[in-house]
């Protein structure tokens, strides 16, 4: 009598399996977090540059003066009346992908970017007029304003109602950018184009936290240079 006999998988041929299964994700993964961070990083661009045109737009209306105002960007107590609902239709356009928080629409919605205090201030700034700008394309305008790593949720901590302009140089508290591992992070300048640049410490020239750059053409955050 012939007996039929099931085949099982061998403790050998289980073990492969598994191997490769884990050689697979090992590629996949790193590889699936690049392509997620790519994305983020172009909505983050795409964000500055919205914000870009509706800065554009308002300062075409007041003869070149930035908005005095609390939410990016601005110094004033809050985005409603000056630049939402008139020049934006979503105060989600000033949250950073990179900002985990809930998104809202609400007055206390999650404000992700702060502007350069120097734009506001007489000296070495330009008192709020875009007019006095000696470098446009490499002077900062805007940037994430957050402490600590952005990857965090509470190192984000700006809305709309509140939200602190960005200090000269970047808040003291961004130890990491939030892209490459921490080494790039996005800026808006005041020629009104968005590009990442190099996060780093203020002793290498041309980088987020340099203040000081010389020769000129360094990107940078002082108006005046």
């Amino acid at each position: 009598m012939n007996k039929k006999f099931s085949r099982a998988f061998t403790l050998i041929e289980l073990l492969v399996v598994i191997a490769t299964i884990i050689i697979l994700a090992a590629i996949a993964v790193p590889a699936f977090n690049s392509v997620l961070e790519r994305a983020k990083v172009t909505k983050d661009l795409s964000n500055l540059r919205q914000i870009a045109l509706l800065t554009q737009t308002y300062l075409n209306d007041k003869d070149g003066i930035l908005p005095v105002i609390n939410a990016a960007p601005g110094i004033g107590t809050n985005v409603s009346p000056v630049i939402y609902p008139k020049y934006v239709a979503t105060k989600k356009v000033f949250q950073s992908p990179f900002d985990k928080r809930a998104a809202s629409e609400t007055d206390s919605a999650p404000v992700s970017y702060g502007i350069n205090a120097n734009m506001y201030v007489a000296s070495p700034g330009i008192a709020g007029n875009t007019a006095k700008v000696v470098s446009p394309s490499s002077t900062i305008l805007m940037a994430p304003n957050y402490n600590g790593n952005p990857a965090l949720s509470n190192s984000w901590t700006g809305v709309a109602t509140t939200v602190p302009n960005l200090p000269i140089g970047g808040v003291p508290g961004m130890t990491v950018g939030t892209q490459r591992s921490g080494t790039q992070i996005n800026v808006l300048f005041c020629d009104l184009h968005a590009e990442s640049m190099t996060f780093g410490p203020a002793t290498t020239p041309g980088t987020f936290q340099d203040t000081t750059s010389n020769p000129l053409g360094l990107k940078h955050w002082d108006p005046t240079q």
